[in-house]
């Protein structure tokens, strides 16, 4: 298997009335936008803006963010908009590098995010760097919360697709080329370095906790054996809103961070044997099972050590403790990622779930701690909803202005793949 990414650095966005990319910047034409959207007859409006770094600019609600990408011969995100579909993590795929697609507009839940592109906030989103394609998009009366949040996912993916297609020909790309061979061959590789897998997991638990794997509802899969570069081409996409600060957006499963890092040490400091999908499910026999099985496609790899990722908070922690502890009770040394909630003071329990052999823990920092932002000058969204959304609350707004919040609230503050400026170390 054979990936080549052709990475196009975005330097600027502009609106036009064509679509095109000329000396790094991208022209859009967000009439075509708009009609694009518009085929889906549940949306009963929708608008397009440019929020760029620096500018004095708030995005909230946010939904998803997006990088936008295409294949050469194929479909990106394979499943979510045809029937017969192509496997993700082979060929060519076109990336704009350097720009995102933002989805917002009335709220759908209470754990959707903020992105400031200048002030303080800055420091705690890697989307605050990006050049974001905003699109606010609002539904018909009569779509419910499942609908709604079906109607913004896909309309996101859409436009992020057929962005990603004005790529298509560019002659000024970064070119990352990947090879992943089977099983048996890359169990004898390296065979003096330590084989590491990563057990990848993902909300799978209902309305706004939930991911899509070629399109396909986890909470519909058990644990299973995966490609790193299935996901790096667009097999995994985010459907849930869950805790912003926590939240796995599609941009940060294109952009995985465990996986980056294991396959940069690939040949090197470790073998990098695999990745194992792990749904995280809602009732404790649920856990149990996915978690049995997700530790024995582990061994099925080969593991000598894994590393282990969460995704929300609170009861996720339970599926992360239980793979931790039957990992290491198996001898493999266990390495698990996630974030602390330990009150805005620091000063409470952290975790909501522990067991003793968690001894290797990598925090993306306390999601309670607060914040006072600034009055932003521009504000897409509708900063009302700050007041039910996670990290924010009645008092949030302030009489000058300017917002309170939790750092939970800024999306992808404390990102539990560690794609976050966040972390904490022991004194």
């Amino acid at each position: 298997m054979n990936l080549e990414l052709r990475k196009i650095h975005i330097r600027d966005v502009v609106f036009s009335n064509i679509n095109r990319i000329e000396n790094d910047t991208l022209f859009l034409n967000s009439r075509d936008l708009v009609e694009l959207v518009m085929e889906d007859k549940r949306v009963k409006n929708v608008h397009f803006d440019i929020a760029k770094p620096g500018e004095s600019v708030r995005i909230f609600p946010v939904k998803d963010v997006i990088e936008p990408r295409a294949k050469l011969d194929g479909e990106v995100f394979p499943g979510v908009f045809r029937e017969q579909m192509d496997e993700a993590g082979k060929g060519i795929t076109y990336v704009l590098s350097g720009c995102a697609v933002v989805t917002t507009g009335p709220i759908v839940g209470f754990q959707e995010g903020l992105i400031d592109m200048s002030g303080p906030g800055v420091q705690y989103s890697i989307f605050s760097k990006l050049i974001n394609i905003v699109m606010t998009i609002t539904k018909e009366d009569y779509v419910d919360p499942h609908e709604h949040e079906e109607t913004v996912r896909l309309a996101g993916l859409k436009i992020a697709s057929y962005i990603g297609k004005i790529g298509i020909g560019y002659e000024t790309y970064e070119a990352e080329c990947y090879e992943w061979e089977n099983i048996g061959h890359k169990y004898s590789e390296y065979s003096e370095l330590p084989k590491v897998v990563y057990i990848y997991n993902c909300m799978s638990q209902g309305l706004l906790h939930d991911t899509y794997f070629y399109g396909r509802d986890t909470k519909l899969l058990t644990p299973m054996i995966i490609t790193p570069l299935e996901v790096m081409d667009g097999a995994v996409v985010s459907g849930n809103c869950v805790s912003p600060g926590s939240k796995t957006t599609t941009y940060h499963h294109l952009n995985n961070a465990v996986i980056k890092e294991c396959m940069k040490r690939h040949g090197k400091e470790i073998n990098f044997m695999g990745v194992v999908l792990n749904p995280l499910m809602v009732t404790l026999k649920e856990k149990y099972r996915n978690c049995m099985l997700a530790v024995r496609n582990a061994e099925m790899l080969g593991a000598e050590g894994v590393v282990v990722s969460q995704e929300g908070f609170g009861n996720p922690t339970t599926d992360l403790m239980l793979i931790c502890q039957k990992l290491e009770n198996k001898d493999i040394k266990t390495v698990i990622i996630t974030n602390e909630d330990a009150g805005s003071d620091g000063m409470s329990e952290s975790l909501p779930d522990s067991v003793t052999e968690a001894v290797a823990i990598v925090s993306t920092g306390n999601s309670n701690a607060t914040v006072m932002l600034p009055k932003m000058d521009i504000v897409i969204g509708n900063m009302k909803d700050i007041e039910k959304t996670t990290g924010g609350n009645v008092e949030s707004i302030q009489d000058d202005g300017r917002i309170l919040v939790e750092i939970h609230g800024i999306m992808g503050s404390h990102n539990l793949q560690g794609n976050t400026f966040l972390s904490a170390e022991t004194i």
